[in-house]
């Protein structure tokens, strides 16, 4: 079954144009890698998935219904969750409670979600995924006292706690070193053979080749290349577009 379908995507900024006509699929329990040079599109064409941004053509459909242009809370509470390069954390908040609060926007209204902040289904699995983590035992730490790698992880946390049907991973091992990045990319193949649908874009190349099993390249906010690791890795297209020549 696939999940996401995007259909001739096009964004223009000022006459620019950001994406070009881009086409591909996410299936079902698939892994699948974005990747392309600076500025080629990638992170545009996440914010034109979730709603942040308005498309200037195209469409976007997920599990067969046309999302094109809906806003950010619809497609969020719909199943599609993201992470930013910028992490995004309530800081003055311990690590529990921000994972509590990041299921609350799609728990009903708000005068509701405040009720349910203590819900003890919710806290339960706070705690569980905390766990899955390894960074359980931060749990009434707050967030702004955690390491960088920690915050990728509780970052990913607080994504998993809608149980979000497709997950986009903006470069989730920048900044982060080699120990964590590793234990991150341990938990997102776990994930990944649970069930759980990602589209991720990073710049470390050998971890794409290893961790995903297909891939789509974007250059100029064109798809130049899509197909398994050694084929991308003996792409004319993309090695010009990431070496020159």
């Amino acid at each position: 079954m696939r999940v996401l379908e995007i259909k001739g995507l096009t964004k223009y900024f000022y006459g620019l144009a950001a994406l070009k006509g881009v086409d591909f699929h996410v299936d079902d329990g698939e892994l699948l890698g974005l990747i392309g040079p600076n500025g080629s599109g990638k992170t545009t064409l996440f914010n034109c998935v979730t709603g942040i941004l308005k498309t200037s053509g195209g469409k976007v459909f997920f599990k067969g219904k046309d999302i094109t242009n809906w806003s950010p809370d619809i497609i969020y509470k719909m199943g599609i969750g993201r992470t930013f390069q910028l992490i995004e954390l309530f800081p003055e908040m311990t690590v529990r409670d921000n994972m509590l609060l990041a299921i609350q926007e799609s728990q009903g209204s708000m005068l509701g979600r405040l009720f349910k902040i203590m819900e003890d289904g919710n806290e339960k699995k706070a705690l569980a995924l905390l766990d899955f983590l390894k960074i359980s035992h931060l749990k009434d730490e707050y967030a702004k006292n955690l390491s960088y790698g920690q915050r990728k992880l509780l970052d990913l946390g607080m994504v998993l706690m809608p149980d979000p049907k497709l997950i986009l991973l903006d470069e989730p091992l920048a900044g982060v070193n080699r120990s964590l990045a590793r234990e991150i990319v341990d938990r997102l193949l776990e994930l990944n053979k649970g069930g759980c649908t990602f589209i991720i874009i990073e710049h470390d190349m050998p971890v794409v080749m290893n961790l995903c099993r297909r891939i789509v390249v974007l250059d100029y906010g064109e798809k130049i290349a899509e197909g398994e690791p050694k084929e991308i890795q003996n792409n004319d297209r993309v090695l010009k577009a990431y070496f020159g020549g």
